[in-house]
């Protein structure tokens, strides 16, 4: 199942639904994506369907309970920022505020002047603290206050620095998550293009590391980490500016695409 929520047109809140063509179907039982995650539901969706092209997707779980993320986990973006190898997964935390729509906008806080993107591959949990779906993410990030402080808390973790979507993807769709094609762009010009075969920890690898010390709930999202092709790593570096789009895709779980506001 693709899993999706959005706002219907003139709609006063939030549906979740089934994504089913060019068309979203809703659950007309009021389930939410988290719920399907959760108790495994697959009972197809029974509402009217509707064109995407009608509604407005938000982020398919509109405020997960922990999203973490996962720095330096692509050995070709370790090496064009000169770092070693990681020798286990380097894990932080990003805001539920973070959270927002696949279509944004992303919000750059006066305070940031070298704004950055990251196209990640989101795993989403489900039941039992497993792997529920797959989805794509921009873990943006504010290279100047990660640089000066220790703790990525606001680098990563401002409002809005976590669109993602557009949907979520169960496992039962998709193969191999660790071989898909994975690309960003900046208005139109390809800036990262890799496959997450190039994951230096793996998706099981990720789940059992952070479970180690913390339960992993459903509707919480790991952001696996984003491969080579960064602005901080271009000579001369290029940040992002207010009125940039960036587009996040990844093969078989959908684009995501947001413009940069400040």
């Amino acid at each position: 199942m693709r899993l999706a929520t959005f706002m219907p047109p003139g709609g006063d809140f939030a549906v979740a639904g089934e994504i089913l063509g060019d068309s979203v179907v809703g659950f007309s039982d009021g389930r939410t994506v988290c719920d399907v995650l959760a108790f495994g539901d697959r009972t197809p969706a029974d509402g009217e369907p509707l064109p995407l092209t009608a509604v407005t997707l938000l982020a398919p779980i509109p405020r997960p309970g922990m999203i973490y993320g996962i720095g330096l986990n692509y050995a070709a973006h370790a090496a064009e920022t000169g770092a070693t190898l990681p020798q286990q997964p380097i894990v932080f935390t990003k805001s539920p505020n973070a959270s927002t729509a696949p279509g944004g906008p992303v919000r750059c806080p006066i305070v940031v002047r070298r704004l950055d993107y990251e196209v990640e591959l989101v795993v989403v949990i489900g039941a039992d603290s497993k792997v529920g779906g797959f989805a794509v993410a921009n873990d943006v990030s504010a290279r100047d206050l990660q640089r000066r402080e220790p703790q990525w808390t606001r680098a990563k973790g401002a409002d809005t620095f976590c669109p993602w979507g557009p949907w979520v993807t169960t496992t039962d769709e998709i193969g191999n998550p660790e071989d898909l094609r994975i690309t960003s762009h900046v208005n139109g010009e390809l800036r990262q293009d890799s496959r997450t075969n190039d994951l230096i920890f793996g998706v099981d690898a990720l789940v059992a590391f952070i479970s180690e010390t913390n339960t992993l709930d459903p509707g919480d999202i790991i952001l696996t980490g984003t491969p080579s092709g960064v602005g901080m790593a271009m000579d001369p570096p290029r940040f992002l500016e207010t009125g940039d789009v960036v587009t996040c895709e990844i093969e078989s779980l959908g684009v995501i695409e947001h413009r940069i506001e400040r």
